[in-house]
């Protein structure tokens, strides 16, 4: 297996793509059939794909080569993309990592409509990745695709639910992937396998349809580089009249903006939200990303922060309520389901109208304090998760206190700003000494998506992890 074959093409970015397009020094059809070609090479060791659009993939980027020689252009124009199979691409089953849905739901007529928006901007879409079932953890595994490979070690957890994702972007599979983030789904990814990823503030990317899970769930970019994020995010952004949450302000141009000084930048940093378990590798290497940001000028001091641990029992009642809604599937899907998945949905089966209320108020008071607290600074910084990655089919690692269903306990960083709808970003920060990625998660303010890529644009450049690449040697 030839690992190395089509490599620099699937690791070139939408940036530099679109200047050797521009240049003619390679065409969209060279690209997307290197890319192509690596998928079948390394894929099989991986698992990241639910369907690989080859044929479809191809004809596009002819289009797309033929629109170029006719002087057509677009920001996006011939450059690949992967969309998370938890979203519609026409002509294709959306399964979700769940035998239930992959033996109930229709074939897609239409395409998502953040999908249209990539399409229209000229990308050419190479197939769907894969999720963890029904996107519902944090864990690179599903009974309907099985495991889903970290790239960096072969039978460890990639983070989910956007695993698929993930991994096609520390893979080289091309530059732009298409995730989404309902309790860390896009953080978690980035975290594990040393990419970059951006939760929007919520309503930013709309919705279609509206997620029913309280508002929680949010799109996002999920690539090797800022810039690449930062030019997908404007491209996906902006009001829609199917999602009645989506903002309505149009996006700003964030690639054009991104550069930017951290000079007098005033910085909030937390290892533990006052209550969360972190491993020392991680808690060692958010420290030395803090540092970076001081010698970038800014003012960087270690926060307490009170609001953080009245979201443990929120967060997990809200999500066990959420997964319960399907309870009417068990009779017949259970056996079919992962027990961990089945758990959980049992756990919330029997919560009351009146429990969720007032739980759902708990939410909004704790969101509220976390809003003044965050009013103060400029960005907050935590580690992305509190573990390195361990075998996707437990919970939580070997040296952590087991449970059933609850992985969120590495998690505590995630899910708070997906109840308050904060932007947040995972920027690759370092690794464990067994050479396994650790992201550092930036917060901003609501609204702040600019902020939030500026901070990870300006830590990428005096920090820049991502350069460094799988070397695949566990799966050799």
């Amino acid at each position: 297996m030839d690992f190395d074959k089509n490599s620099e093409i699937g690791y070139m970015t939408a940036l530099e793509l679109r200047e050797a397009y521009a240049s003619g020094k390679l065409s969209s059809v060279e690209v997307t059939t290197a890319v192509l070609e690596r998928i079948a090479e390394v894929n099989p060791a991986l698992n990241a794909f639910t369907v690989v659009m080859a044929e479809e993939a191809l004809r596009d980027a002819a289009k797309a080569d033929k629109q170029r020689r006719e002087g057509h252009n677009a920001p996006l124009l011939g450059v690949p993309v992967t969309i998370k199979d938890a979203y519609d691409v026409a002509g294709i089953k959306t399964e979700m990592g769940s035998k239930w849905l992959s033996a109930t739901n229709p074939v897609a007529k239409t395409d998502n409509v953040v999908v249209e928006r990539l399409r229209e901007a000229g990308a050419v879409v190479l197939g769907k990745t894969t999720t963890s079932e029904l996107a519902w953890s944090g864990l690179s595994w599903s009974p309907l695709t099985g495991v889903t490979h970290n790239p960096w070690a072969k039978g460890l957890n990639a983070g989910a639910s956007s695993a698929g994702a993930g991994v096609s972007s520390a893979a080289g599979f091309g530059p732009l992937h298409l995730g989404s983030d309902g309790g860390g789904s896009i953080r978690m990814p980035a975290h594990f396998c040393g990419i970059f990823g951006l939760k929007p503030t919520y309503g930013r990317v709309p919705h279609v349809p509206v997620s029913n899970n309280d508002y929680a769930t949010h799109i996002g970019p999920m690539t090797r580089t800022v810039a690449d994020s930062a030019l997908m995010l404007r491209i996906m952004s902006g009001p829609h009249h199917l999602d009645h949450t989506s903002c309505e302000a149009p996006p700003a141009d964030y690639l054009a903006l991104l550069e930017t000084s951290m000079k007098g930048k005033r910085i909030a940093l937390s290892l533990d939200l006052d209550h969360a378990r972190v491993d020392p590798d991680v808690e060692a290497a958010i420290r030395k990303a803090a540092a970076i940001f001081s010698e970038l000028g800014a003012h960087v001091e270690e926060v307490a922060t009170p609001w953080g641990p009245k979201g443990k029992d929120v967060a997990r009642f809200l999500w066990a309520a959420k997964e319960a809604r399907r309870a009417d599937i068990l009779k017949e899907w259970e056996p079919q389901m992962g027990a961990d998945f089945v758990a959980c949905l049992h756990a919330g089966a029997n919560y009351t109208s009146a429990e969720f209320l007032n739980q759902r108020q708990s939410k909004y008071e704790y969101i509220a304090e976390m809003q003044e607290f965050l009013e103060g600074w400029d960005f907050l910084l935590t580690p992305s998760a509190s573990v390195a990655a361990f075998p996707p089919q437990q919970m939580r690692p070997d040296h952590w206190p087991q449970h059933e269903w609850d992985w969120m306990a590495w998690a505590e960083f995630s899910y708070p700003f997906n109840l308050s709808g904060n932007p947040a970003s995972s920027v690759p920060c370092g690794f464990d000494a067994n050479g396994l990625p650790i992201g550092l998660q930036i917060v901003g303010r609501r609204f702040d998506d600019l902020g939030v890529l500026q901070a990870s644009a300006a830590f990428e450049a005096a920090h820049p992890v991502y350069r460094q690449r799988p070397s695949f040697d566990s799966f050799r």
